[in-house]
């Protein structure tokens, strides 16, 4: 099973996270998704957004001014 890629680089806040939300309503339970994002906004969207959505945010890092983050698609909000 591969890895989806949204690359959200340049977009304002909440965009990048409405695009991961976005694919991962279409994803079966365990896919991964790769998200890159430039607006430092990414890393508390991203965070609440997996407490809230019941996926799980496996790493998140930065390089260079491009946020990278892995999350795992889980069943949905417990």
């Amino acid at each position: 099973m591969g890895e989806r890629l949204i690359d959200a680089q340049y977009q304002k806040s909440p965009i990048p996270v409405l695009r991961a939300a976005r694919a991962m309503r279409r994803m079966a339970p365990g896919e991964k998704l790769r998200l890159l994002a430039t607006d430092p906004e990414a890393m508390a969207d991203i965070c609440e957004f997996c407490k809230q959505s019941g996926h799980a945010l496996i790493a998140a890092s930065e390089s260079k001014g491009v946020f990278s983050f892995s999350l795992k698609c889980g069943k949905g909000p417990a």
